[in-house]
């Protein structure tokens, strides 16, 4: 399969990457061997490897043969290339892409270079940085652009304006979203964003397990644990593994948070409000209808003005045996919320696969005040069914015993 291709299928791609040593960070996995790394990230789900052959990352073309011996996924060859007999040596030792950096090519050479590119049987992953380099690789039509969050003559992160990059890019084109990104949180937001695939290097150089490290960073479902209240509460959730953090804001509930609370860099804020949205600063915002002084059944998650999962819940305080057929007959991503808990999430994960589960009053000592045990229980047991390809199949069935009607 060609790199493109790869990167494009449904759901969120990673192109894991391999490499010894970073010039901003220094040494990062010095003994990295790059067949059993390939191999490695192919098990875990990788749907491309990204090999460094240049020196000043510890690498070398050798690298990229010792990947190609281990692994089928398609290689993608990184470094600093300006000439054609470079592509022409990668393509000779197995890569099925390359890196161009426009901040190093002009636009001239960056079109001779993918058109050679093209002429060898390789995608060309073009790389911008800003606003100008992005417009630049669309004039010149490429079909992979990376957004790269690391400013490469300064070394600084700036993940904020690779989301407001990745948001502007053509949805005709695959585009990956590069570096700064460490948990399934910051995955999520460059996906929400409009990004096909991640590219992760340094996170999974310096990991334990780099191969666990990848599975647990695109694995699904999300874990939200709603009707956040208190700080103390929000820090349960988030030293548990929970990804989103949901504050309700609705007039009707107990749950009613005193506003959106700060959350750490590996949770998304999402806030939920019934009927209409007010200004609350959350990443994302949950809206339900509003019916018969109450939220309707089901809701929307919005990023901005645009619609990015559709919330399959229940109506307010009553059961509903279709719940989970609903779910998985629903297009898209679904987050699945309503009478979820400990002792029925993984049932309810193994029949809809959604993209992501939200509960709320399952996890409660009283209104709005968690039980720490149940937080980390539920987000222990969603974590242990999780799967890199959230897709809804199987026959009909209904929904499970939860602990009561949940409001998230």
């Amino acid at each position: 399969m060609r790199l493109r291709d790869a990167l494009a299928e449904p759901g969120l791609r990673a192109i894991a990457e391999i490499k010894r040593r970073s010039p901003s960070a220094g040494d990062l996995r010095p003994e990295a061997d790059p067949a059993q790394l390939a191999a490695a990230f192919e098990r875990a789900g990788a749907a491309a490897v990204s090999v460094l052959v240049d020196e000043r990352f510890a690498g070398s073309p050798a690298d990229l043969t010792a990947a190609r011996s281990a692994s089928r996924l398609p290689l993608l060859a990184k470094g600093f290339f300006s000439e054609r007999r470079e592509l022409e040596e990668l393509r000779e030792l197995g890569a099925d892409g390359v890196l161009l950096l426009l901040r190093d090519l002009d636009d001239s050479q960056a079109r001779e270079l993918m058109g050679a590119a093209e002429e060898l049987g390789l995608d060309a992953l073009v790389e911008a940085h800003d606003a100008e380099e992005l417009e630049r690789a669309v004039e010149l039509g490429a079909a992979v652009i990376g957004v790269n969050a690391r400013d490469l003559n300064t070394f600084e992160i700036d993940r904020a304006a690779q989301l407001a990059l990745v948001e502007r890019a053509p949805r005709d084109r695959v585009v990956i979203a590069e570096s700064a990104i460490a948990s399934r949180a910051q995955g999520a937001e460059a996906e929400l964003a409009g990004a096909d695939a991640i590219l992760v290097g340094s996170t999974l150089m310096r990991a334990a397990d780099p191969a666990a490290k990848l599975s647990e960073l695109i694995s699904r479902p999300l874990v939200k644990v709603c009707g956040l209240t208190r700080d103390e509460d929000v820090a349960v959730a988030a030293e548990a593994g929970a990804d989103l953090a949901g504050f309700i804001l609705a007039r009707e509930t107990p749950r009613r948070a005193p506003g959106v609370l700060p959350v750490p860099e590996t949770m998304i804020s999402v806030a939920v409000h019934v009927g209409e949205v007010t200004d609350d600063g959350a990443h994302l915002v949950q809206l339900y209808p509003r019916e018969n002084g109450h939220r309707a059944r089901d809701g929307v998650l919005l990023r901005g003005d645009q619609e990015v999962a559709k919330v399959v819940d229940r109506h307010w305080q009553e059961t509903d045996p279709t719940h989970y057929e609903r779910a998985r007959a629903a297009e898209g991503r679904v987050v699945l919320a309503g009478g979820l808990g400990p002792e029925n999430v993984r049932e309810a994960i193994e029949s809809v696969r959604p993209w992501a589960v939200d509960a709320s009053s399952s996890l409660e000592l009283e209104p709005g005040i968690k039980d720490h045990a149940r937080v980390r229980a539920y987000v222990e047991a969603a974590r242990g069914v999780g799967s890199t390809e959230p897709r809804r199949s199987g026959s009909a069935g209904s929904a499970g015993a939860g602990s009561g009607p949940d409001w998230s």
